[in-house]
């Protein structure tokens, strides 16, 4: 936001330059990431930003046309840090010299011993002698830039911290965004405190510019919003509401592939405690007769964003004088638009959302989120007085619990997995586990297993429980259970979900971005 001091992270490529900008929002701190290539000396005056990262990446500075900033980024006046790939192009260009490997590659836990006194950066480091760091390098510099010092230095990297007070410039081999550097957190404070930072992006402040931006950007006119009632759609549609009233009528699909009373709960909280305009478009034969017969996941998750579009459009095309569509676009995928490398991706699944929609509907966008992570997102959620029940809930997938059904969709099926979920999420509530898991769920498996049940022999669906925790939403592990627990819930589900036998605990660990059962 242009009412606050902004902090620009250039981007060269690394995996984790996320993490730097989390760290720094955590610390109430306004950032961007923008990539190298579009960092131009006309960015950065109109950007004008009090301080720059230069974060880590793939490429060696040594070979030709590896990424640079452009030179003006040294003589802005303002503070620069410079991160494993950032330091090296740092010493480089100011008149250092990096070298391949021989050597002194690191991948990895490494320590860092301290080398000259700096209270400024390193203030509250090195209490115990030495710092843990996560290392990621093959280059390594092997002299540094005039000006700078050495404070900090590991068994491969001599100038592991190296810096020059007057410009205020530092560079670090390591990477003090990942948990694997304990104390990063405090090195990033040290360095926003020399650039004068205030600690002033808060979701209080966000909300009351944001709610003026929205005013500003949509006038008189009426703005529609999709509503799915997950964590993203409701904190859009609240603060839209509280900045133009009745100008916003939400539509909320029912796909019939929803939770537990999902759909009465979210046209409650929506239509009758907060008043909104809400359209609930029940839609759920159209979209369970579409998928009927149809077992491949690729196939379902297509299926059912090409009808969530045409109903969409259908209901909101009923919608007066409507000129904006709201999204709940996220600051992850803003950057992840515009990446580094702008190269093709593994496509993992189909993503399911309103794509394509503005421009067939003729409607401009709206995204009050877009500058936020999903934390700032739900701390935006409880200062608009949104109930933590919406706001700490697990991540839900677009194409709901088709993706939790494995092979072919029936409504017999559904009926199965909306039971045994709720079961399994009832445990975790009672058992005060909710808020330590990332995502907990059921899938009902293709496979019928023949089971006792009394006396009688049973033939019936078996289930799996998954839950996973997360710390950054970029790696997941599973929830590590007690046997009690895991009995006492599958005693729950058999007992009381009519048509699953048998259950079984899933205890793989998964990327996030295959979570989900399929």
């Amino acid at each position: 936001m242009s009412t606050h001091d902004r902090l620009l992270i250039i981007d060269f490529g690394s995996q984790v330059t996320q993490l730097i900008a989390r760290r720094l929002r955590e610390l109430d701190t306004y950032c961007e990431i923008h990539p190298y290539q579009n960092v131009t000396d006309a960015f950065l005056r109109d950007f004008a930003p009090r301080a720059v990262i230069l974060s880590g990446g793939p490429a060696s500075v040594i070979d030709e046309g590896s990424p640079r900033p452009p030179e003006s980024v040294f003589s802005l006046g303002v503070p620069v840090l410079g991160i494993c790939y950032g330091q090296q192009v740092m010493m480089q260009m100011l008149g250092g010299k990096v070298e391949r490997g021989h050597g002194t590659a690191e991948f990895g836990r490494a320590y860092v011993e301290p080398a000259t006194r700096h209270d400024d950066l390193l203030l509250g480091w090195f209490l115990d002698g030495r710092e843990q760091v996560w290392m990621s390098h093959g280059d390594h510099v092997s002299a540094i830039a005039p000006g700078f010092e050495v404070y900090g230095t590991s068994p491969h990297a001599p100038f592991a911290i190296t810096g020059d007070a007057t410009r205020h410039f530092y560079a670090v081999q390591f990477h003090p965004e990942v948990h694997h550097t304990p104390n990063g957190r405090t090195l990033y404070e040290n360095f926003l405190r020399i650039a004068g930072f205030t600690g002033d992006w808060t979701m209080g402040a966000y909300r009351e510019e944001a709610i003026a931006k929205i005013r500003e950007e949509v006038g008189d006119a009426h703005v529609i919003c999709g509503l799915s009632g997950g964590v993203d759609s409701s904190v859009t549609a609240v603060l839209l509401h509280e900045a133009i009233g009745d100008q916003l009528t939400c539509v909320f699909v029912d796909h019939g592939l929803l939770r537990q009373n999902e759909a009465d709960e979210v046209v409650a909280m929506f239509r009758d405690h907060y008043n909104i305009k809400l359209i609930h478009a029940d839609e759920s034969d159209l979209f369970l007769g579409e998928l009927e017969g149809v077992s491949d996941p690729e196939q379902k998750r297509k299926t059912i964003g090409r009808l969530f579009i045409d109903v969409f459009q259908k209901y909101a095309g009923q919608i007066e004088r409507a000129e904006f569509l709201a999204q709940g676009t996220l600051y992850p995928d803003v950057i992840e638009s515009v990446s580094f490398s702008g190269g093709p991706s593994v496509t993992i699944k189909s993503h399911h959302n309103v794509g394509g929609l503005p421009e067939k509907m003729g409607l401009k966008l709206v995204e009050p989120l877009r500058e936020l992570f999903k934390d700032e997102v739900r701390a935006l959620g409880h200062e608009l007085g949104l109930p933590g029940s919406f706001i700490g809930r697990h991540p839900f997938p677009g194409p709901g619990l088709a993706i939790r059904c494995p092979g072919e969709i029936t409504r017999e099926k559904l009926d199965i997995l909306r039971k045994a979920d709720a079961v399994f999420i009832d445990q975790i509530r009672r058992h005060g586990l909710y808020d330590e898991i990332w995502q907990a769920f059921v899938a009902i498996l293709p496979v019928r297993t023949v089971g006792v049940m009394g006396d009688g022999r049973t033939y019936d669906f078996a289930c799996a429980l998954r839950a996973v925790t997360s710390v950054d939403g970029m790696t997941a592990d599973y929830y590590p259970f007690s046997h009690e627990f895991l009995g006492e819930t599958a005693t729950r589900i058999i007992n009381e979900v009519q048509g699953i036998n048998r259950v079984t605990y899933d205890i793989t660990s998964k990327p996030p971005g295959t979570i989900e059962w399929e």
